[in-house]
Parts: C-alpha cells; sequence; structure tokens
C-alpha cells in the first residue's frame, strides 16, 4: 500500500479506529514509530506523513510529521475507452488492472446486443478504484460517462478506433486516445452500417478473447 485515504488526513493527531486500523495494523502489522501516509479523497496534491505514536487494542493514534506535494502517478497518454455494456462483474475483475494502467475514462455503452438487465453501479465501481489507488499510487480517479447508444457515442467521439472482427490486424497502438470494443454477441448489422466510417482493425491473436480481456490486452498496449 503506497497510502491510505483518510477523512483526518491533514490533522495533527488521529485516532485511527474501524476498517483502516485493522488493515494497517492487523492484517499490514504495522507498529510503533512507522511512518503510515494518508490522503484525502477530495485532494489531488497532498500526502500526510504520520508516524505511529501508540498502539492500542482498538485504535491507534498517528501523529502528523509532514506535508509533500503528489507527483501525479498517472500515463502522459489521455486514454478513453468506449466499451459497449457487459456483465458489471466482468467490468470489476478487470477494472484495478485498468486503473493501475492508467486508463483515463471509460464510456459503458447501450449497444443492441447489450443485456439490457444489467446496470452499473457507479458506487461499486468507485470502491474499487478507491483500493487500487491505495495499491498503486495513482491520485487521480478514472472518470465513469454513460452513452445511450453507439451512434450518440460516435458522434460526440469522431475519431474512436474500432476493435472488432477485421482483416486489419492492429502493428502501431501510437495516436490512439479513443477506441470501442464490443459486448458478447458483437454488433448488429445496423451498427455496422455506420461503424464504417470509423478504422478498424483486430488484435493479432488466434484467440476469439472476451470483451474484458480484449479491452485491457489493447490498454496494455496503448499505456506500457
Amino acid at each position: 500500500m503506497i497510502f491510505a485515504y483518510c477523512d483526518e488526513a491533514s490533522n495533527e493527531t488521529i485516532k485511527l479506529k474501524g476498517e483502516l486500523y485493522k488493515h494497517l495494523i492487523k492484517a499490514r502489522r504495522a507498529v510503533v514509530n512507522d511512518e503510515i501516509v494518508l490522503k484525502k479523497l477530495d485532494d489531488v496534491e497532498s500526502y500526510y506523513h504520520y508516524t505511529i505514536k501508540s498502539i492500542e487494542p482498538r485504535f491507534a493514534v498517528l501523529v502528523l510529521q509532514r506535508c509533500s506535494t503528489c507527483s501525479t502517478k498517472t500515463s502522459s497518454t489521455s486514454l478513453h475507452v468506449g466499451w459497449c455494456q457487459i456483465d458489471p462483474k466482468s467490468v470489476e475483475s478487470v477494472l484495478g488492472s485498468l486503473n493501475e494502467l492508467g486508463v483515463d475514462k471509460i464510456t459503458f455503452i447501450t449497444c443492441e446486443r447489450s443485456q439490457k438487465n444489467f446496470k452499473i453501479q457507479k458506487s461499486r465501481l468507485e470502491k474499487i478504484l478507491i483500493n487500487s489507488n491505495q495499491q498503486c499510487g495513482r491520485d487521480t480517479f478514472m472518470k465513469f460517462d454513460y452513452a445511450s447508444s453507439l451512434l450518440s457515442f460516435i458522434e460526440n467521439n469522431p475519431d474512436s478506433t474500432l476493435f472488432d472482427f477485421s482483416e486489419n490486424v492492429c502493428n502501431d497502438f501510437s495516436g490512439i486516445k479513443t477506441f470501442i470494443v464490443g459486448c458478447e454477441g458483437g454488433f448488429t448489422q445496423n451498427e455496422r452500417n455506420f461503424l464504417k466510417q470509423l478504422k478498424v482493425y483486430k488484435l493479432d491473436t488466434k484467440t476469439v478473447l472476451r470483451s474484458q480481456s480484449a479491452v485491457l490486452g489493447i490498454c496494455s498496449k496503448i499505456l506500457l
């Protein structure tokens, strides 16, 4: 863990209790005089460095030593993923990895073959991002948006690149700022008619990738 989010960060003294106490003291076995770095959720700029003064059975006392300025740990490439809606559990399974890679934004798109009974719960995704940031040291939060159709997404993002079944293998990922990946079942003929206006590529793989595998693979190619 690089840092931990805490609402009381910046206070001269903190009485650490609850889940954060259990994680830092019980699970990670922090001891007296260890340094603990805390951040506020709404403060991108600052790290607060504390030392553990004392540890009791149900709480620990932290004392502020100094404050430092964050160096934002995100990719220099601002990558936007247009992701046709799939099972939220599949999204959640790779979200932490996408966050570590530095994905800037995901827009969830309702396409014609999306499973309409699935609903993205933003609060669940945000919780994953909080845990991921603490582990990887990312200072900023990934953004989420929603598009009611592929057409509306393309109208707002006309320079998108589409990854689909194609004869064109993508060998150069530089310059891709926004890309689209479909859901299980792919695109309908109606959707393919207006998707023709985009640059369409496939990944150089002999297997058929799940939607979440394709998103993770493409993001890795672009950001690493």
